[in-house]
């Protein structure tokens, strides 16, 4: 009796998130090393969250990832992966194998995996929603062929979605000025998308707990984060490397009008549901 008591509870202390985030849009990058387990439940299970999230009201975009599929993909055709300051260089034979494993192989398995577990979904390949500029760092003096930074995103396709309660998946790829495909950063094109929708939540999901003091300790996870803090934390070096644009894109989101931005770890089962829906939560949450 007391277990089931115990799931009432639980329930109870989701009913306020439920009532206040019903109708809301909620931006979910989806990504990380579950993606890519062996095991079709464990990799599937961000879906059935994202259904619960349809089911209480909330309307879910989601972007996802895949950087490791692709490498796979690469290596399976002896192509070696490159990476230059944490971004994949991407020549035109490797950004034709990034579209392929982005938009028709990881996108429509994560859309069927949405509805079989009862939601509604339909799938985008990035190049029809985002439109890019190719990425450019004057003082690193790299070329990395064609990888792309998200400037602008077709919200009419998207809003068409939320207005029939369907979620739209996107693939991180975009189509530059000259007209080519680029390879794009999952987590920036996400939080652009977050921008224009003017989302109330944007959730990044990867492999780590949130933003932690000590990269090499969970328990010095900082759960609650002010964008004020945030040059202080880049010139200590906690903010560092892969974290750089997740948390720009969360400061950019956030002085764009999002909410809250919060980074939760993939591995952990509901991570999402958890952060969103329970008084404590799991990850970091980044505020004005």
């Amino acid at each position: 009796m007391e277990t089931i008591i115990s799931k009432a509870a639980t329930l109870l202390e989701a009913l306020p998130y439920i009532q206040r985030f019903r109708s809301q849009v909620f931006v979910v990058k989806y990504g990380g090393s579950f993606m890519d387990s062996p095991d079709e439940e464990e990799r599937h299970r961000v879906a059935r969250d994202i259904v619960f999230l349809e089911a209480v009201g909330i309307n879910p975009v989601v972007v996802h990832g895949g950087g490791k599929a692709i490498t796979r993909a690469l290596e399976a055709a002896g192509v070696k992966a490159e990476f230059v300051h944490g971004h994949r260089v991407t020549d035109a034979a490797t950004v034709q194998v990034v579209d392929r494993v982005l938009s028709r192989e990881i996108n429509p398995e994560i859309v069927k995996a949405i509805q079989r577990f009862g939601g509604k979904a339909r799938g985008f390949a990035g190049t029809d929603i985002f439109r890019c500029r190719k990425f450019s760092r004057p003082k690193e003096n790299v070329d990395l062929g064609f990888v792309g930074e998200v400037v602008d995103v077709s919200v009419e396709p998207l809003r068409e979605c939320i207005r029939r309660r369907i979620t739209p998946v996107i693939s991180p790829t975009a189509r530059g000025n000259d007209g080519k495909i680029y390879n794009c950063n999952a987590d920036i094109a996400a939080a652009k998308t977050a921008i224009a929708l003017k989302a109330r939540r944007l959730v990044f999901m990867s492999d780590v707990a949130g933003l932690l003091r000590d990269a090499k300790d969970s328990a010095t996870l900082i759960s609650h984060l002010s964008t004020a803090e945030v040059p202080g934390l880049k010139e200590s070096g906690i903010i560092a490397e892969g974290m750089i644009p997740k948390v720009d894109s969360a400061t950019a989101a956030i002085e764009s009008g999002v909410e809250k931005v919060q980074f939760v770890d993939g591995r952990i089962p509901h991570s999402v549901l958890l952060e969103i829906f329970t008084d404590a939560g799991v990850g970091t949450e980044v505020v004005l």
